[in-house]
């Protein structure tokens, strides 16, 4: 079973740039499909960003289409989510999944979550 951890997170002015990196466990991992969730106080975990296992696929909930690019550098066992242009409705806790079946983008699709890392923007 892989095992995830998220990092990258922090505090930053409305306009600003953050990227954020998730480092998985296990043997397996080129061959996971993977996505970014975020998960805001009092509000339900969201979609963000998926990515097939080859890199060669991605896509996009609407609210970052254009900001936000999700990359996997397979030979590192990584996943990354490039964040530009943040707006205070970015602030969440952001984590990282893997695909359990289907392509949806439902929180119940994915798997092995990891611990999350905050992302505070600022106005």
């Amino acid at each position: 079973q892989v095992q995830l951890a998220e990092s990258g997170g922090g505090l930053v002015q409305a306009g600003g740039s953050l990227r954020l990196s998730c480092a998985a466990s296990g043997r397996f991992f080129s061959s996971y499909n993977m996505a970014w969730f975020r998960q805001a106080p009092g509000k339900e975990r969201e979609f963000v960003a998926a990515i097939d296992w080859s890199g060669s696929s991605t896509n996009y909930a609407d609210s970052v289409k254009g900001r936000f690019t999700i990359s996997r550098d397979n030979a590192k066992n990584t996943v990354s989510l490039q964040m530009n242009s943040l707006k205070p409705e970015d602030t969440a806790v952001y984590f990282c999944a893997v695909r359990l079946r289907g392509v949806g983008v439902r929180p119940s699709d994915f798997g092995s979550w990891g611990q999350g890392t905050q992302v505070t923007v600022s106005s």
